[in-house]
């Protein structure tokens, strides 16, 4: 059957647009600034990978006083400075590529200026052994101040952006009155959107609890209500990690693979969906006490329909490869998949990338059921779900996405083409073989953050195998990080000058954004805002109401 021809292509044509210098330069400056705190956080990543196979390297490093306070630089550098820095400049330029319009340079400017001083205040706190508090710094373990104020810098540098993308939408939106707003500015932004409202749990529990508690301004802390706050952020955060990757899957890899994007409507449902079932966090205190099943259960039912999304994801990210390859000669069920452009390394690490989401979002169903949940909780099985999807799919996905961003921000040659393609094959390996090692032995009770190459009890049966896999496979990963940022550094000092990239690779649709109708109401965002604040108060009002006043009776905690 033929398909239909797009009505509307994805993005208008931006034609005299130029991004202005200053502005390639903050942009490219923030996302090389991410990769720098990658590096830093999968070397870290590397010494826990060998903690569980048994070798113990990080008491033996300088400066490293515990085994926490390295596994906290690796989680704050890898899930917090690397996505945000990677997202502010990521989709400030899709959006105003897509709009045609410059962003605000002085929030542009601003935006990455908050992101280094965020990341020097915590990354202080944690060097100097005075922030061994983890990714969730649940109190009563409490860290010095300057971590706490670092967190509130970083995130105030997404928001900062997020202000920039929106006044840039209100500026086109006068210009272009009973138009539909391109795909590429409409997913970009719902990411933000999405982002602000789901920060606000960690920027109330950091400003109003956390950050006077550090300075003694308060009694105590309560880690109950700590912990709901943050977890309304925490489960969250793991799309904002995530969507600045699908809209790379969903508008950029169809034309790379020679496709085309199904449907423009069924995108914007998508990230609508991620706006609107926000209130999420509670599924990860389903073994907390003080918590009433109500709480818990609404958060699982809201976890599953999540997943929804994901599908619709899936099916458009699928559809778009299965033309590409079968335009290319491939035949069969899923014989086109060999002839996606595989020596694209941008197309290959993405395409590999997806292929480990798929076993990170089952494991991420089972973390949300209820009891399945209470058996794997606390174990290795939890690290080995979400570094296939933040370790992989968003990781693998940047280095892709990183193989034509860098030659287009910089207007130099990708180099070492061959090999950037090698490294993304070697990391797809290493993720496997790490996950299978950490997901096996969690399913045989391997606890998670735990010094393991230190305890002095022997260890159960199969942790022997799940250790030295999660060692090899993290080494794998290791080695194949280090591959991509020769790559990436070759390519900033020696690539060939050029300005062959001229443009983003923008896809088409098939089915094109209706320009009247029913289908109008999708692009009114405060609708669907208003629609995720009613559903958070339905699932987090009771609770805060009936915690207010916080009790701060619990005595700070600082093992370190």
């Amino acid at each position: 059957m033929p398909l239909t021809e797009a009505r509307v292509t994805i993005v208008e044509d931006p034609s005299g647009y130029t991004l202005p210098e200053s502005h390639r330069r903050y942009l490219l400056w923030s996302i090389l600034f991410g990769f720098a705190a990658l590096a830093v956080g999968v070397f870290q990543g590397f010494v826990q990978g060998l903690n569980y196979g048994g070798i113990n390297i990080f008491s033996n490093l300088p400066g490293m006083r515990t085994y926490y306070q390295g596994l906290t630089l690796h989680a704050v550098l890898n899930v917090f400075v690397f996505p945000f820095a990677a997202a502010n400049s990521w989709l400030a330029l899709t959006v105003a590529r897509s709009l045609g319009r410059h962003l605000n340079g002085f929030l542009l400017a601003l935006s990455f200026w908050l992101l280094v001083a965020g990341s020097v205040l915590g990354g202080y706190s944690i060097l100097a052994g005075k922030a061994s508090v983890l990714y969730t710094f649940y109190p009563p373990l409490r860290a010095e101040w300057t971590f706490y104020a670092g967190a509130v810098l970083l995130v105030l540098s997404t928001w900062v952006i997020s202000a920039a993308q929106l006044l840039a939408l209100s500026a086109w939106k006068k210009e272009h009155r009973g138009e539909r707003i391109p795909l590429l500015a409409f997913v970009s932004i719902a990411t933000y959107v999405m982002w602000d409202i789901a920060s606000m749990g960690v920027a109330i529990e950091v400003l109003g609890l956390l950050l006077p508690w550090s300075l003694n301004l308060l009694p105590g802390s309560d880690p109950l209500l700590s912990r709901a706050l943050f977890w309304f952020t925490g489960h969250q955060i793991v799309y904002y990690w995530l969507l600045p990757l699908y809209v790379s899957w969903y508008t950029m890899i169809p034309r790379q693979v020679g496709g085309k994007l199904f449907s423009d409507t069924l995108a914007r449902i998508a990230f609508i969906l991620f706006i609107v079932l926000m209130p999420v966090g509670f599924h990860h205190q389903y073994v907390d006490p003080g918590i009433s099943g109500y709480f818990k259960w609404s958060a699982g039912i809201l976890t599953f329909a999540i997943f929804f999304p994901s599908l619709l994801t899936a099916f458009s990210v699928m559809y778009a490869l299965e033309i590409g390859g079968r335009a290319r000669g491939g035949k069969g069920m899923l014989g086109w998949l060999w002839h996606l452009p595989w020596g694209d390394p941008s197309v290959s690490a993405q395409v590999l990338a997806m292929i480990t989401f798929l076993p990170g979002g089952i494991t991420g169903l089972m973390n949300a059921s209820v009891d399945m949940n209470r058996m794997i909780h606390n174990t290795t099985f939890v690290p080995g779900h979400f570094h296939m999807t933040v370790g992989s799919a968003v990781a693998l996905s940047y280095f892709g996405l990183a193989y034509w961003l860098i030659p287009y921000l910089t207007g130099r040659e990708l180099w070492g083409r061959k090999l950037a393609i090698g490294q993304s094959w070697l990391y797809f390996v290493g993720v496997l073989i790490f996950a299978r090692g950490e997901i096996s032995g969690g399913l045989l009770g391997m606890p998670r953050r735990t010094a393991i190459s230190l305890i002095n009890y022997a260890p159960l049966p199969g942790w022997k195998l799940a250790g030295a896999l999660t060692a090899i496979g993290g080494t794998l990963m290791f080695v194949a990080a280090a591959l991509f940022f020769v790559v990436l550094g070759m390519t900033l000092l020696t690539g060939r000058k050029t300005r062959s990239v001229i443009d983003l690779p923008f896809t088409s649709t098939v089915q094109g954004a209706a320009p009247m109708g029913n289908q109008l109401i999708l692009d009114k965002i405060s609708y669907w805002v208003f629609l995720s604040l009613v559903l958070v108060a339905l699932v987090y009002g009771p609770f805060l109401l009936t915690h207010f006043p916080p009790t701060l009776s619990a005595p700070p905690f600082m093992g370190y």
